[in-house]
Parts: C-alpha cells; sequence; structure tokens
C-alpha cells in the first residue's frame, strides 16, 4: 500500500496549520476527501444535475443511473444480497432512528427489552431510549469488561427470551474496541431478537459482510469513509423492511394518492421519501470505488500497524493515560495528567495536529471510564508514522507547557 501516493489523492493534507504542516489525525470524526470524489459531486452538478427516477430527459436518466449506480456499488460493498435492502440515508443517526421509529415501535411492547451497551454513541443510545418510553419496554446494557470490550459470555448473559432488539456498534469511536457482533447477532436470533450493527466506525476501516455477519440491519456514514458529507446507508433484511412502515412521507416513495389514502412504492423507495441526496450518492459511490481499489484488507493492516506504533510510541511519554484494549481499531483514546483534552487539542493545533477533545457523543462511556473527557487521535488510510511522531513530539511539548504554567 503506497501511503505517500494515496496522500497525493487528499489535496487538503497539502497545507500548513499555524505555521506546520497539517497532521489530520481525527478521521473518526470525519475523513478527508480524495481528488477522485471532490470531482465525481462537482462533474455530477457541472454535467447533469437533475432530479432522478422522474423525468425521461436526459440529464435525469444520467443522473438517476448514476445515483442507482452508487446503490448497487453500496450493495456489493456490504455484500448485501439485493439492491432492495440498501436504503439512502442522511447518515449512521437517521439509520438507526429510521429502524428505532418504524420497527420498534411498531414491535414492542411492555415487558419487551432492548440491549445496547455502555460503549454506544449516543446516536444508538437516544433512538432506543425513546421507544422503549413509548412502548413500555425496558433499555438494558452489556457490562463491558476492565479493558473496555464487550464478551460474547456478558452478551449471553444480558441478552434473553424478553430481548426483541439488540444495537452494537461493530467499533468503538472512544475505545477502539473491535465488537464481537457476528457472535452477538447469533445469540440474539437464538432468544429471537433481531440484531442492529452501528457500522460508523467500522465501514470505512474493514471488510465489511452484513450476510456473514448476519445481522439483521447495518448503518454507517458515507462522510467517514472518504464521501460527502449527509449520506449515508441503511441495510436492511428484505422481509424485515417490507413489513415496516416508512417514517417520512411526501413525493418519492409513493406508488397511488387519494384524497383520503395513499399507497407506497417498492423497496428501497418507500424509505427515501422527498428529492434524494443525489449528489452525496454520487459521492459515496466514487469513495467506495476509490477504496476498493486500495483494498479494505490494507487500510485495515495499515491502520493497525500506525495504531500500534501509536501506543508503543506514547507508552514512552509520562503521565499519559490510554483507554481501551489493546487489539482495536485505528484510534487511540487518551489523557493526559493534570491536563484538560480541551487544553491538549488547542496546544496540539498550535502544533498543526488535529485531535478531538471531549465526551466523543458517549457521555455514558465517560461515566464508566470516570472521566469528564478524554482526547482522541484518530487514523485512516493516509496516516504515516511520521504523523504519529509528529503528534508525540506535541504532546511532549504540551506537558512541558504546562509544567510550566502551573
Amino acid at each position: 500500500m503506497d501511503v505517500k501516493a494515496i496522500r497525493e489523492a487528499f489535496p487538503i493534507l497539502n497545507q500548513e496549520v499555524n505555521g506546520h504542516p497539517l497532521v489530520y489525525l481525527d478521521s473518526a470524526a470525519t475523513s478527508q476527501k480524495p481528488v477522485q470524489v471532490i470531482e465525481a459531486v462537482a462533474n455530477y452538478y457541472r454535467e447533469y444535475n437533475s432530479n432522478v427516477h422522474r423525468g425521461v430527459h436526459t440529464l435525469g436518466t444520467k443522473a438517476t443511473d448514476a445515483y442507482e449506480g452508487a446503490r448497487d456499488k453500496v450493495r456489493k460493498f456490504i455484500n448485501a444480497s439485493s439492491i432492495e435492502e440498501i436504503i439512502f440515508t442522511r447518515g449512521t443517526t437517521t439509520a438507526i432512528n429510521t429502524v428505532a421509529a418504524s420497527y420498534g415501535r411498531t414491535n414492542l411492547k411492555a415487558g419487551d427489552e432492548i440491549v445496547i451497551s455502555y460503549m454506544e454513541h449516543h446516536s444508538n443510545i437516544i433512538p432506543w431510549q425513546q421507544v422503549a418510553k413509548a412502548t413500555g419496554a425496558t433499555l438494558k446494557y452489556i457490562p463491558l469488561e476492565e479493558d473496555g470490550s464487550i464478551s460474547v459470555e456478558q452478551a449471553r448473559a444480558t441478552i434473553n427470551s424478553n430481548t426483541k432488539i439488540v444495537a452494537i456498534m461493530y467499533v468503538s469511536n472512544v475505545l477502539g474496541s473491535i465488537n464481537p457482533v457476528k457472535e452477538i447477532a447469533a445469540i440474539a436470533h437464538q432468544n429471537g431478537a433481531i440484531m442492529l450493527v452501528d457500522g460508523a466506525q467500522s465501514t470505512p476501516h474493514m471488510k465489511v459482510d452484513v450476510q456473514d455477519l448476519d445481522c439483521d440491519f447495518y448503518a454507517f456514514s458515507g462522510h467517514k469513509m472518504c464521501a460527502p458529507t449527509g449520506i449515508g446507508v441503511l441495510y436492511g433484511k428484505k422481509h424485515l423492511l417490507e413489513n415496516m412502515e416508512p417514517i417520512e412521507f411526501g413525493g418519492e416513495m409513493i406508488d397511488f394518492v387519494d384524497l383520503q389514502d395513499s399507497t407506497w412504492k417498492e423497496l428501497p423507495w418507500k424509505f427515501e421519501g422527498g428529492t434524494p441526496i443525489i449528489a452525496g450518492a454520487v459521492g459515496l459511490g466514487a469513495a467506495i470505488d476509490f477504496l476498493t481499489e486500495i483494498g479494505m484488507d490494507n487500510i485495515e493492516k495499515h491502520e493497525h500497524e500506525i495504531a500500534n506504533y501509536a501506543l508503543e510510541q506514547l507508552s514512552t511519554v509520562k503521565g499519559v493515560t490510554i483507554y481501551g484494549p489493546k487489539h482495536r481499531a485505528g484510534l487511540v483514546t487518551f489523557n493526559v495528567e493534570d491536563v484538560h483534552p480541551h487544553d491538549v487539542a488547542t496546544v496540539l493545533d498550535v502544533e498543526g495536529i488535529a485531535v478531538r477533545a471531549g465526551h466523543h457523543c458517549a457521555q455514558p462511556l465517560m461515566r464508566w471510564l470516570k472521566v469528564s473527557a478524554t482526547a482522541r487521535a484518530s487514523f485512516y488510510l493516509y496516516n504515516t508514522k511520521e504523523d504519529v511522531d509528529a503528534f508525540v513530539r506535541g504532546l511532549v511539548k504540551t506537558k512541558e507547557y504546562f509544567s510550566d504554567v502551573y
């Protein structure tokens, strides 16, 4: 994997920030975009900007072909069995909310249980809280192991015959934990429950096969995998989607409208009301082409090497606490002794190094960790060991700065 050549595809990386070469370590929040994606979106607006499905003119046909072509690229990328199982959304949040509102509120009742974990992103907590309040169901949490991982044993002890929905993230955006979602899905099915996987942090970084995972729903966002913001995907098994009602109504998702009643289009369009996110879908298709050419296995291997190197280098800096298991995806969440994470991020920014600081939309996990916030460096296919070296030097400067101040 030629990282130098890959970096040349990302024009934003070729700049200085505060007089230093940019070191971008915030890809878990959003990835940068390669020129192939930027040009694909620009070409849509420049050459065939038109609404999809409705028109028979040339531009409309080209736009429709590109939009539906992107859907098929998504299908192949995650190995879904049919394009009917691929629904375009605004992102992971919208995808999870669709399942919660359409499937959850319809199929749950008092006494039923929803099972999630303490490490979930707020987008995979709040929708289920609302479903539980609306239906009388109970929201339960799988306990975490000491290192912040989920064990199959704890999942089996938490999921039971009352469980109707299990919703777990594949990869933690804080701990980097890679969760055993395939095994948890099997446990869910053994108990008659359905399984939703939050794939926001897994899909950009590893090969995903939804049929092998045997999950019932899988949600992810485009902007974390080199695509534009505002586009995401909900995968759902066809038989489940067919029995779910849409939650957004209007143009595009209808078959026939009468004065008092209406009928819906077939899958997947019944869940895509209104003018869809056409440019976003075009960009997502281009991003999938870009990632596929490099190879997801190559990307995963590279990120593990960078993350392991970062862990080794950080272990040489006194006063740094690292959170999460040893085997992890490509991110490192940490705190510096006696320095607030926001101050760490601010000083690093002066050095041209972009990291994330805060609760990372995971406040229950922060309480489990017994901290109010953390700093996070997250890596992607364009990061190098030199980026890690600059990051560690920046941390040393941060410690020196605050030791002088205090």
